[in-house]
């Protein structure tokens, strides 16, 4: 029988690093025709949410270049920067991911964009993907 956290995740959003939003939102709001969501901004980012059914993409623009979204985007350029999963119990995902010897950028969940709790799990742990976890 498969384990009740592997049959609840699902992914909530994609973060996309971006030089500047008013360059890549036409992109995804006009030419694709995404719906914008309004989101805060976290972590030093303006972050632009867009609607694609049940998961977001959320355009992340650097506030200042010292903040992870520009440190990211000064080493690697735009892209993709992170992968949410929504997880059932995110307290237990994290227990699970301690006992497994994963690495925590987040050791406590905290507050996100979307006034949700979040913790971050360090790429060096994760193939190289910045992987961030949720829960509903």
């Amino acid at each position: 029988m498969e384990d009740n956290h592997r049959r609840r995740v699902r992914i909530a959003h994609i973060g996309i690093a971006v030089r500047a939003l008013g360059d890549s939102l036409p992109f995804y709001r006009d030419v694709l025709g995404l719906p914008e969501v309004p989101l805060d901004d976290s972590d030093g980012a303006t972050i632009v949410g867009l609607a694609t059914g049940d998961a977001l993409v959320e355009l992340l623009e650097a506030s200042t270049p010292d903040s992870p979204v520009g440190r990211f985007i000064e080493r690697r350029g735009p892209g993709i920067h992170h992968i949410c999963f929504v997880v059932d119990d995110l307290d237990g995902t994290l227990d699970r991911c301690r006992a497994a010897g994963v690495r925590l950028i987040d050791d406590v969940p905290r507050i996100g964009a979307e006034g949700k709790r979040i913790a971050f799990l360090h790429p060096s742990s994760t193939s190289g993907v910045l992987v961030e976890l949720t829960e509903d």
